[in-house]
């Protein structure tokens, strides 16, 4: 019996970022903000659970994350599809200097291609539909990143 040889791969193919490979750069995050985002997600307040409840059943056939690693940050929950990164700000975001540092986080994240949504969370607890059907909408308002193709690309030599 003869093994047939494996083949190398191509470029842009496999583990190594020199040759176009590592994976998506939205999923590349330092290991300490990963190990956080994993313990955040342990971790989460009661209006981020309720809402993490609602956002697994992919609303609008978007799929959710939650306590996504980006941009240094741990984001609450993230449509990949729609880039958008969602916070759910607690009463703790009204105090001191907590708005100027959140300013800050919402500007590296959008500076990262990711528009930002802050939902309070008595909102969360009071309206949860109205807050579901919000993000829903703002997902759609942004649209998907790719589209699907209407067919296989035309061959050569024909009109698009």
């Amino acid at each position: 019996m003869e093994i047939a040889p494996s083949n190398p791969p191509r470029n842009g193919e496999g583990d190594q970022p020199k040759a176009g490979g590592g994976g998506p750069r939205v999923l590349q995050a330092p290991i300490r903000v990963v190990k956080r985002a994993r313990r955040l997600r342990k971790e989460m307040s009661l209006p981020e659970v309720l809402l993490w409840q609602e956002l697994r059943k992919r609303p609008g056939g978007f799929k959710f994350r939650k306590q996504f690693p980006q941009a240094d940050f741990s984001v609450d929950f993230a449509c990949l599809a729609a880039r958008l990164a969602i916070e759910v700000d607690g009463e703790a975001h009204d105090r001191g200097d907590q708005s100027a540092f959140d300013e800050k986080r919402d500007q590296r994240l959008l500076s990262a291609g990711f528009s930002v949504i802050r939902i309070p969370a008595r909102e969360v607890l009071a309206n949860m539909d109205g807050v579901v059907a919000g993000i829903v909408a703002r997902c759609n308002e942004v649209g998907p990143l790719h589209h699907p193709s209407g067919g296989p690309p035309p061959r050569c030599g024909e009109d698009l």
